[in-house]
């Protein structure tokens, strides 16, 4: 494990490497000494006389921002004010002013959105959690009119086994807004198939594949059903999988159990086995709590107290607060 670790920290070290090579691989070189910059005036950082805690910034970064700000200054929209950029966020990517920037200047030059995409691929691999690039590449979505692309590139990036990141939250919100702004919907069962034959537990893409139900269908009980029939399959291999019961739990909405009988004769299957699975006793408590008369509500309690007290006993505060909710 920690040699397979090993290589992955030195193929994500050769990306970050990569993609940005003037500001990582050579010493820099201040932009006071270079003859295409001889014309800007450098603004430094407005700090009082004596602060009184001085953040410790490297020359690099102090030289970089200082002539960031004369240009923006001058809102000067040029190669070099783009190149910039770059610079600055090479040295800090989550800064959302530079990016704005540089959105201003990718306008003005009449910049390709793919050869901007393109740049931001490696950026998005290395900081994967940066909210700052995952709105540019969706800005440059925009701009290029097609998501095609981008759901690769999303398909790529959440099945890195380098990355090891398929739950990413920024990469499938960017996947959900890219589905439904072009209408790519095409595939997208079949993506989530793929992930959860590598992960039976990625409640991110149980999440999608809710997502994509509810864009695609009517959620009549019909489309519901069916649904509900895909994930029991995937029970079989995990019956305790608790992304799969939620949902199955989210799916049947406010349904009985009785509307979806091979629900039904599945939830009273786990339920009854000589090692209950949780989720099926969890679903049966709520859907007979649902139901109104005393006798079903009583047997939610005692469901809920069973949970409590063997089933999932680390929760116990949670179940009995269930049973005792019940009106």
């Amino acid at each position: 494990v920690q040699k397979a670790r090993g290589v992955r920290e030195g193929r994500r070290g050769a990306d970050r490497l990569s993609f940005a090579d003037p500001c990582k691989t050579m010493p820099h070189v201040p932009y006071s000494t270079r003859p295409d910059w001889a014309d800007v005036v450098p603004i430094p950082q407005a700090d009082c006389e004596n602060p009184v805690v001085a953040i410790q910034y490297s020359s690099e970064f102090t030289d970089t921002m200082n002539y960031l700000r004369a240009m923006m200054e001058k809102d000067e929209r040029s190669a070099r004010a783009l190149q910039l950029t770059e610079h600055v966020i090479a040295l800090n990517a989550a800064n959302y002013t530079v990016w704005a920037y540089r959105r201003a200047i990718v306008d003005a030059l009449g910049r390709k959105a793919s050869d901007e995409l393109e740049w931001t691929t490696a950026l998005a691999r290395d900081n994967p959690k940066n909210y700052q690039i995952w709105q540019h590449r969706r800005w440059c979505v925009e701009r290029a009119e097609d998501g095609r692309a981008e759901l690769a590139f999303l398909a790529d990036f959440l099945t890195d086994e380098d990355l090891e990141d398929a739950k990413n939250y920024h990469a499938w919100a960017q996947r959900q807004w890219t589905l439904r702004t072009f209408a790519l919907w095409h595939g997208e069962e079949a993506f989530i198939d793929q992930l959860l034959a590598q992960d039976v537990r990625n409640n991110s893409a149980w999440n999608q594949r809710f997502f994509v139900a509810e864009n695609t269908t009517d959620m009549g009980l019909a489309a519901r059903t069916a649904e509900l029939e895909w994930a029991l399959g995937h029970t079989k291999c995990a019956p305790n999988n608790a992304s799969a019961w939620g949902f199955i739990r989210a799916m049947l909405g406010e349904h009985p159990l009785s509307a979806v009988p091979s629900l039904d004769a599945a939830v009273a299957e786990y339920s009854s086995r000589n090692s209950p699975v949780a989720g099926a006793v969890e679903l049966r408590a709520t859907c007979l709590a649902l139901q109104g008369d005393k006798a079903s509500k009583a047997e939610a309690a005692k469901l809920f107290l069973s949970l409590a007290s063997s089933l999932d006993a680390i929760r116990a505060p949670y179940w009995r607060h269930c049973a005792e909710s019940i009106g």
